[in-house]
């Protein structure tokens, strides 16, 4: 979910009257998709994150500031040598369109003052960042050749031509009169599909709420309509024109009841009732962006976090169907007691057949207390001696493979849950070096192929630190590294651990500091294991809770296995508007 050209404008107006005349100091590109500009203004720092993430473009000031990868993309190599130590001219919107310019004074040869301009092309899938210079582009995020698109190519060195313009009404720079005329001209078209058509930068959003408050139905059709009730749609829209040019916004963000993101714009929204929706209301839009940013995964999406997400599903997946084969094949091997009977029974009638002449024979099984017949097959190549022979044979290969297969399948199911513990930890990770952490684990384990590349020095991962309303600190593994010395490193033998019972999740500790825990503080923690673990989402979430003291590392197991006494366990449901206020401040972020 992300804004339309129209509620855009008050973003675009905010940021321009923070961030022009800043300097940029530094330029970071964390990921395939986001790019963080510092910029200094007197007494402070902002920084400009712009996202072109195609479920969720953005623009807005944040106070985030990401880790740096060691190794920097192209394009952020290219903004840092165009960009860093200019002074931002202005920021501007692009008519009603979802396209943010950003001019950038640089100083050029001779001490000449040179003018760059970084566009943010908001667009859904087609979003883009694209730096230009007098009309020519010098580099963008993603290149567009004639393959990927014939109306409208993106390379260095070509002209900068804007995306196809609309046919549209800019409201706030033109007559509401002609806004109406417009809309009369879609007569066979509902007033829904008629304001769309009609109004540039108006997106579902706008223009549903401009019907509802004009008390009007969005399927109402134009050739319906008389004066008056164009009159009426007449009036809302200076009132929205007046909103604009006093600047009297009213920023809200709506969720549903599984707190997904279904609206969010510069000016209440009427059209969603407080019983099925919660309405939340901010200061300014960039509020509204940064507080969103915390219902939807686009805060922070660290490089090669899916793949290796889909590298573990797929180790996951294999160890599955290995399993189920593996179970099989014992199932198969379990049956070998009937090769005995049948060599058996061959060495007691043996003398009573003929070689090379039966190829079946039938005879009284005297392992059966009713003297029940048994068909035993032959094969005629072989002698009496040689059928019983292969029929030994065969029990003594199953029975050997019976004891191989059960340790194959004890093997598999302790890799398999191994798996889904590092799936888990993939989820949590929230820095570089997290990132670092599970590639070390996965290369280690096998799922991996070792590297020979040396790469730049990362600092050390973190786990998640929290404060608890009672004052007390709780600290979170990340991965089953961070929870092996988070458990016996960190932890005091007076700390209280917990983890979902036999649940994938993290190391969860109170820091204690010797004193005792109260329940309130222990079913928060534990509401908080359960959210850091493969049972998200779920409810009655069985979680184990013990002293430090009582835990135990056995020797040779894998990273993040430990095994406990004394302990108790409880069942939590994670209420998210609860742990969320704790979750979403990281003491040991930055």
């Amino acid at each position: 979910m992300s804004l339309d050209g129209f509620s855009l404008n008050p973003l675009i107006n905010e940021l321009n009257d923070k961030l022009a005349g800043g300097r940029i100091d530094k330029i970071c590109q964390p990921n395939k998709q986001d790019i963080y500009l510092y910029i200094r203004q007197p007494g402070q720092t902002y920084i400009l994150y712009l996202s072109i993430n195609p479920q969720n473009p953005m623009a807005n000031i944040t106070e985030f500031q990401p880790d740096n990868p060691p190794e920097p993309p192209v394009f952020c190599m290219v903004l840092r040598k165009q960009l860093e130590g200019g002074r931002i001219a202005s920021i501007s919107q692009y008519g009603l369109d979802r396209m943010i310019l950003i001019d950038i004074d640089t100083l050029g040869p001779k001490s000449l003052i040179i003018t760059k301009t970084l566009i943010a092309e908001l667009m859904g899938k087609y979003s883009n960042l694209i730096l230009m210079q007098d009309g020519t582009i010098i580099e963008a995020f993603r290149r567009v050749g004639e393959n990927s698109n014939r109306v409208r190519t993106v390379l260095p060195g070509q002209n900068y031509e804007v995306p196809p313009i609309q046919d549209k009404i800019n409201i706030l720079i033109t007559d509401t009169n002609s806004f109406i005329e417009r809309l009369k001209t879609y007569q066979e078209a509902t007033l829904y599909q008629a304001i769309i058509a009609s109004g540039l930068g108006f997106g579902p959003i706008t223009a549903k709420e401009i019907i509802f408050l004009a008390g009007f139905s969005n399927d109402l059709l134009i050739k319906d309509m008389d004066e008056m009730d164009f009159s009426s749609i007449t009036n809302i829209i200076d009132e929205l024109k007046l909103m604009y040019q006093e600047k009297n916004f009213s920023p809200t963000l709506v969720l549903d009841k599984k707190r997904k993101i279904k609206a969010m714009a510069p000016f209440a929204l009427h059209i969603f009732n407080e019983k099925d929706f919660t309405l939340k209301t901010y200061a300014d839009i960039n509020a509204l962006l940064e507080d969103s940013k915390n219902y939807t995964n686009s805060y922070y999406n660290l490089p090669e976090k899916d793949f290796y997400r889909k590298t573990i599903h797929n180790e996951i997946n294999r160890l599955t169907k290995k399993e189920k084969i593996l179970t099989e094949e014992l199932a198969k091997a379990q049956k070998a007691e009937k090769y005995k009977i049948k060599a058996d029974n061959l060495m007691t009638y043996q003398y009573q057949f003929k070689d090379h002449q039966d190829k079946e024979i039938t005879v009284t099984n005297i392992y059966d207390e009713n003297y029940a017949p048994i068909t035993i097959a032959l094969d005629t190549k072989l002698t009496i001696i040689q059928n019983m022979q292969a029929y030994y044979k065969k029990y003594d290969k199953l029975k050997r493979s019976t004891q191989m297969l059960e340790i194959q399948i004890k093997r598999c199911q302790k890799d398999r849950e191994y798996a889904l513990t590092i799936e888990t930890a993939i989820d949590a990770c929230t820095t570089i070096a997290d990132i670092e952490d599970i590639k070390a684990e996965m290369i280690k384990a096998g799922f991996l192929p070792p590297e020979n590349k040396k790469k730049a020095s990362i600092a050390p991962s973190k786990p998640f630190k929290f404060a608890l309303p009672n004052g007390m600190f709780l600290f979170v593994g990340k991965n089953n590294y961070q929870n092996d010395k988070l458990t016996f490193k960190t932890a005091h033998s007076d700390d209280i651990w917990l983890h979902t019972k036999d649940i994938p999740g993290s190391h969860v500790i109170i820091d204690t500091k010797g004193d005792e825990v109260d329940e309130d503080t222990l079913f928060l923690a534990a509401q908080i294991a359960g959210y850091f673990s493969k049972a998200r989402g779920s409810s009655k979430i069985p979680v184990d809770y013990v002293e430090c003291r009582y835990l135990k590392k056995p020797s040779g197991a894998k990273p993040g296995f430990v095994i406990f006494t004394n302990n108790k366990t409880l069942y939590v449901t994670p209420d998210e508007d609860e742990i969320m206020p704790i979750i979403n401040k990281d003491l040991n972020k930055k």
